[in-house]
């Protein structure tokens, strides 16, 4: 792909993440023209609407799974897990609020393509904090998982932030050793 052309393609996924975040009815055409590009070169990257949603989420799913081993160098890793669940809770939103992605992503089988490498994105984060003494030694990824399983399966309607920042202090504190 040319430079120009992935240049494009990148502006509209992220143009697309922002608009979708804000309204799950946001149009084609909406976003094309805030990327600044026509609608046709919106199409020659995303020719389906389903198409431009399944791209957001493997967006969002990479950048989640990436983002742990930065964490853990920058904080301790009880502060780089919640810094994680937090960065997991956004997504949940954006991932609640288009549903049809979730809906695309499921007769996709992106869930399996990405299961693993949550899997391992978690296990980094808590194998760092058992080491450190700061988290529960009898806790797996697959615990992790079904715990925040809330972050997307929930509407909590407008308190939904605070609702969420309060379910996350309850499973950090429930990982912390007895």
């Amino acid at each position: 792909m040319r430079a120009d052309a992935e240049q494009n393609r990148e502006r509209i996924l992220e143009v697309a993440r922002v608009a979708l975040k804000a309204s799950s009815a946001a149009s084609l055409q909406s976003i094309a023209k805030a990327a600044g590009v026509g609608q046709g070169t919106l199409y020659r990257h995303f020719p389906t609407r389903e198409a431009l949603l399944l791209a957001v989420y493997r967006h969002d799913v990479e950048e989640l799974i990436d983002v742990a081993p930065a964490l853990l160098a920058e904080h301790p890793p009880a502060e780089a897990l919640r810094q994680w669940f937090e960065r997991l809770a956004a997504y949940g939103r954006i991932k609640h609020g288009v549903g049809e992605a979730v809906e695309a992503a499921t007769r996709a089988d992106l869930s399996g393509e990405y299961y693993a490498p949550t899997c391992a994105a978690i296990t980094l984060l808590l194998d760092a904090g058992k080491r450190a003494g700061t988290l529960r030694p009898d806790v797996d990824a697959e615990d992790i998982l079904q715990l925040v399983g809330f972050l997307w399966r929930t509407d909590f309607g407008a308190d939904r932030e605070a609702r969420t920042a309060h379910l996350l202090t309850l499973v950090l504190d429930g990982l912390k050793p007895q």
